[in-house]
């Protein structure tokens, strides 16, 4: 739902420049990411907390190419809205866990054994929306500024032999002989807020050079976020309407969120995640 919603909102505006004199971008390319996630977790037996590691711990793969898509729309000669989606989907099987875990979600605690299998997935979604103004512009050149709001959507899931039981049932930290459920699975959405500044200068017909910078930090109620991001590219005129892209990036958002039980000082179901991006990424755009 939340999806549709950003690309509805994308349209909209597009069409809302579409009667003056516009120009739109689409773009498909791809990149190489490196993943970092984690989930904080109890220890029953050691009755402690620990991080859980996604990648070293669950085997999750920790770089993997991507692809993306772009879409931007320029009209009245200094305003842009632009979109773009990014998605990182990963799962893996872990022959035998090294140490056991309890989470707590949705009053329900869920424990699972220190050897058991686990198929674990952790499919991670970015939606960037965001608005840029041109407040300089010459001949061959252009520097602007930009808000915007990155969106990740999150899902996270165990499945294996896991047991079950309500908080207010546990007997020495453990759920005992409760019933025994296959499937653990989460849904998180978490919104970023940006702002930056990019610039583009032309320095051959044709040819043009590109910077970008965002970046935010917010802390709020149960949530803590980081974002930044920085690209330097080139990019060419390949044919009529067509230009291809090469640029270097850093990107990398941090998230952190802490659900905390109601009635006590306890953290559960504490997710860190980590998603970063560092080297080269290439696109093919057409223009209309």
């Amino acid at each position: 739902m939340v999806k549709h919603y950003l690309l509805l909102c994308f349209f909209s505006l597009t069409l809302c420049g579409a009667a003056r004199a516009s120009e739109t971008s689409i773009s498909l390319g791809g990149f190489y990411s490196q993943s970092d996630s984690s989930i904080q977790v109890s220890d029953p037996v050691q009755d402690s907390q620990y991080t859980l590691d996604y990648e070293s711990d669950l085997q999750l793969a920790e770089n993997q190419f991507l692809p993306f898509v772009a879409l931007n729309h320029h009209f009245n000669e200094r305003h842009n809205f632009y979109f773009d989606w990014k998605q990182l989907h990963r799962d893996a099987d872990t022959s035998g866990l090294a140490q056991p875990f309890q989470v707590e979600i949705d009053d329900t605690v869920y424990e699972v054994n220190a050897g058991a299998r686990l198929h674990t997935t952790l499919n991670i979604d970015i939606a960037t929306l965001g608005y840029g103004y041109d407040f300089l512009q010459g001949t061959n050149y252009n520097v602007g500024a930009s808000v915007g709001l990155h969106t990740m959507f999150i899902k996270a899931g165990f499945e294996g032999t896991i047991g079950a039981c309500a908080s207010s049932d546990l007997v020495n930290n453990l759920c005992g002989s409760h019933a025994m459920p296959s499937i653990i699975e989460e849904h998180v959405t978490a919104p970023l807020p940006d702002f930056g500044l990019y610039a583009n200068y032309e320095f051959l017909p044709g040819w043009q050079f590109n910077a970008q910078a965002q970046y935010f930090y917010v802390k709020l109620d149960d949530m803590q976020g980081r974002l930044v991001d920085v690209k330097l590219g080139v990019e060419a005129e390949i044919a009529k309407n067509w230009h291809m892209s090469v640029a270097y990036n850093y990107y990398q958002i941090d998230v952190e969120l802490d659900q905390q039980r109601p009635d006590a000082e306890v953290n559960i179901a504490n997710y860190n995640l980590n998603y970063s991006f560092t080297g080269p990424m290439v696109s093919l755009s057409y223009r209309f």
